[in-house]
């Protein structure tokens, strides 16, 4: 059984190059999909602002168009509760996609190592036919890909709308749903000159600059390094989607209140509080444990406070005036 399913993802370099490709990249992750025709590793539109030409793929996926898909009988190591289920096997993970419209079985199954750097996309050919709008690598499997893939390095995705001021510094706003990201956006928007990276979800990692190949940072990276945040394809209501990127000057977590409150949090507090409103895989112990030091060290580089704000302009006038 592990070696016929190592075959599947070993199918990007049977020998055989595909006739088309395409890649994009999201928070310094590249990844790049290849297939027999060109509907098949055509880029959603939230994805084309992130297309890239050329690099190395940190994720490489081969897509195949293959009959009925069936359901696995594995045990179900993850239940999304909407689209998608996830099945452990001893050499990788298998996530099943399906929906209300393409009956009971799975109308496309993605099969990856344990690194995720290898995979294979697999197509219900039955289900595509009948739904032909629907797209290989739509929301939340290119989603999936990035948050797995930032398990194997120091990076992070949270749940925050990143808003970078013309000096090119960056405020991250980090808060759960009706935390007030979409507010804080649209008051921003408004009568600043500000470049908006997301609405809803931001990659944090340390500075690429300071990266050497695979990842690795140089040892001295705390003393040196900048914890940067990305833009993602994921927005929020406001339906801000950017692939830049920018240094981050302080972290604010947002709630409502009165009187624009900052308050400094310790590190420990910072940490509670990211992790509470972070996207980490929970199926795996390792992820969590990754995530909780990766945590600990933003928390040591970058000044974290409670944001207690109400939605007026004054909120915007309140951090422009503050000083850490």
């Amino acid at each position: 059984m592990r070696a016929d399913f190592q075959k599947l993802w070993e199918s990007p370099s049977d020998g055989v190059p595909p006739a088309h490709r395409s890649m994009f990249r999201v928070g310094c992750v590249a990844v790049r999909v290849a297939g027999e025709d060109r509907a098949t590793v055509a880029l959603v539109p939230p994805l084309t602002a992130f297309q890239v030409e050329s690099g190395i793929p940190d994720i490489d996926v081969r897509i195949q168009r293959v009959g009925q898909l069936r359901e696995t009988e594995r045990r179900t190591a993850f239940d999304s509760g909407s689209v998608w289920r996830l099945y452990e096997h001893e050499a990788g993970f298998q996530f099943d996609f399906s929906a209300p419209m393409f009956g009971g079985q799975p109308y496309k199954r993605l099969i990856v190592d344990r690194s995720f750097s290898t995979g294979t996309l697999q197509l219900s050919e039955p289900a595509f036919a009948a739904f032909p709008a629907a797209a290989p690598l739509d929301y939340p499997l290119d989603e999936l890909l990035v948050m797995h893939r930032l398990t194997q390095e120091r990076a992070i995705e949270l749940h925050a709308c990143g808003i970078v001021t013309a000096d090119g510094s960056g405020n991250l706003f980090v808060g759960h749903s009706g935390a007030g990201k979409t507010t804080t956006t649209r008051l921003w928007t408004a009568n600043e000159d500000v470049e908006v990276l997301s609405d809803d979800r931001i990659i944090l990692r340390w500075d690429e600059d300071g990266a050497k190949p695979g990842g690795h940072l140089d040892t001295d990276y705390k003393k040196n390094g900048v914890i940067r945040m990305y833009g993602t394809p994921w927005h929020g209501e406001a339906m801000y989607a950017s692939p830049g990127s920018a240094p981050i000057a302080r972290i604010l977590i947002l709630e409502h209140g009165r009187g624009n409150v900052l308050t400094r949090l310790s590190p420990s507090q910072a940490v509670v509080e990211l992790f509470a409103r972070s996207f980490v895989p929970f199926h795996g112990h390792q992820y969590v444990e990754s995530a909780l030091e990766f945590l600990e060290e933003v928390a040591d580089a970058v000044p974290c406070y409670r944001y207690a704000f109400e939605p007026q302009q004054s909120a915007v006038e309140r951090i422009l005036e503050f000083r850490d």
